[in-house]
């Protein structure tokens, strides 16, 4: 089997989706020969300005840009030109991995390559098997792609809204989001073990700062300062986004700044709550391990809607308010509170989500 996989480096969350699904095909010993792409380096330089760098810069500086940008492309209307310009903006990168790879499946973490294999596949008469990995808890107009032939999605509330959205029943499987396999085997772990293998103690909470991939987390260093005022000892993980590294006790809260590593996993299990952003992958792992989420000034648009979705499930609370940040991580200390959260955040993860998209797509393509 010839298999292209295409994420965007507009975010960790998609390349990541990824190599979960292709840890889960090695997982069945079905040979395949992988190739990889990127939506974005699909892009000229006049493209790559217009679309990834101007995202970048609402989400640092104006995401009140961002948020009109994400509710005015959410419309099915005769301007919104931009779901309908990816079926071409990029084509010339696709048609270029298609020929040096011949895939029997294309397989997506972003709307718009998915677009593009669709307008490939019609010019070139190529035949594959076109997938796509939705790796957001609701669905935006983008992800409405009926070029594909199999659509992955978060939860049956995501299936359907695809459905009400005009996309086929029998083409949306419900999988959630892929996580590496690493989680499942972090889903027994006693916490205490993993804190002492990271030098982290066992009396005190455990708080990691999601930050996003790319660490533009807007408000980090005031989450950092309320944190050290909660009126009691915590400790505190700052990942994506630290400035160095070290150890630094600010008030009631001893910060770790670890920066990039890959203990991720461990360290989210060894937590008792993860505050900050609501990125799709971030929900994903934290539900798979039961840890809950206090979400705060998530980027607005598909953050949001991930951080209504674990309030509404009983996952998680979203502090909208920079002043509710302290009330809302000090609830979700309390034992009891805790107690009901982490039992939420179970439900509502799936660890296996990776397995059942490679089974899908292994039965799709005929080889199980």
């Amino acid at each position: 089997m010839r298999a292209l996989f295409v994420s965007a480096s507009i975010g960790s969350g998609h390349q990541q989706a990824q190599l979960a699904v292709q840890a889960a095909l090695r997982a069945r010993g079905v040979p395949f020969q992988d190739f990889h792409g990127d939506a974005v380096e699909y892009l000229n330089a006049p493209e790559r300005t217009l679309t990834v760098d101007l995202y970048n810069f609402e989400l640092r500086h104006a995401p009140w840009m961002y948020q009109g940008f994400y509710r005015f492309t959410d419309l099915e209307h005769p301007i919104n030109f931009i779901s309908k310009g990816f079926t071409w903006v990029g084509l010339r990168g696709m048609l270029a991995d298609l020929e040096r790879s011949r895939p029997d499946l294309v397989l997506s973490s972003y709307w718009a390559s998915t677009a593009l294999a669709g307008t490939a596949r019609r010019r070139t008469g190529r035949q594959f098997l076109n997938a796509l990995i939705v790796t957001d808890y609701r669905v935006h107009y983008h992800w409405i792609r009926h070029e594909a032939e199999l659509l992955f999605v978060a939860s049956p509330e995501t299936k359907e809204q695809m459905v009400a959205r005009g996309m086929a029943a029998e083409k949306v499987v419900v999988t959630g989001i892929p996580i590496s396999p690493v989680y499942r085997g972090l889903l027994d772990a006693d916490r205490n073990d993993l804190r002492r293998r990271h030098g982290l103690r066992g009396d005190r909470p455990l708080i990691l700062i999601s930050g996003g991939g790319t660490g533009t987390f807007r408000a980090q260093a005031a989450a950092l300062d309320t944190l050290a005022n909660l009126g009691r000892a915590v400790q505190v993980l700052v990942l994506a986004g630290a400035r160095g590294q070290g150890v630094e006790v600010r008030g009631g809260a001893t910060i770790h700044h670890l920066g990039y590593t890959t203990a991720f996993p461990e360290l989210l299990a060894a937590s008792d709550l993860v505050v900050g952003k609501a990125g799709g992958l971030t929900v994903a792992e934290a539900t798979a391990l039961g840890v809950p989420l206090v979400v705060h000034a998530p980027i607005p648009g598909q953050e949001e809607h991930n951080a209504d979705y674990l309030e509404r499930g009983g996952a998680g609370l979203w502090a909208r308010r920079p002043a509710d940040l302290r009330r809302a991580v000090l609830r979700a200390l309390d034992p009891d509170e805790h107690a009901r959260l982490s039992a939420g955040s179970r439900a509502l993860g799936r660890p296996d989500a990776a397995d059942q998209v490679a089974d899908t797509l292994l039965r799709a393509l005929g080889r199980t």
